[in-house]
């Protein structure tokens, strides 16, 4: 199954998903809000992330008033968010492989003396605001 920037519908498709003309995909083409893919025949096929990115561009226009500037500067910000949303999870699964690899070496060290070790995972500390104490 295709992902969710894979360029899977034509225009016309992709409209009809979104809820607009087709006219107004090649608008916000244009304008950068949303960057569809192109066939090796030059054929503009729009992802899922794509039509759900016209729907949110239409409820900032038409519900919240924000002018198409506005939607640019949200989108980039929503791109950067989801970027760094992205890393941090990469991070995360860095330090676990490192973590696991010293635990690995700890073990084999103490191994070889002679020793064993066992490891006790201990539970996440959750750091959440008690709502009946005042800040």
């Amino acid at each position: 199954m295709p992902g969710n920037d894979a360029g899977i519908y034509i225009i016309s498709v992709a409209a009809e998903l979104a809820g607009v003309h087709p006219q107004t995909l090649r608008t916000y083409e244009r304008k950068g809000l949303i960057k569809p893919k192109r066939t090796a025949g030059g054929t503009r096929r729009y992802s899922r992330r794509d039509v759900e990115r016209v729907q949110l561009v239409q409820q900032l226009t038409q519900e919240e008033g924000v002018n198409l500037a506005g939607v640019l500067r949200v989108l980039a910000l929503q791109d950067e968010v989801e970027a760094l949303q992205a890393e941090v999870e990469r991070q995360r699964q860095r330090i676990e492989q490192v973590r696991q690899e010293f635990r690995e070496a700890l073990r084999e060290a103490l191994r070889s003396r002679g020793t064993e070790l066992v490891l006790y995972r201990r539970p996440e500390i959750q750091h959440q605001r008690d709502p009946s104490r005042p800040r």
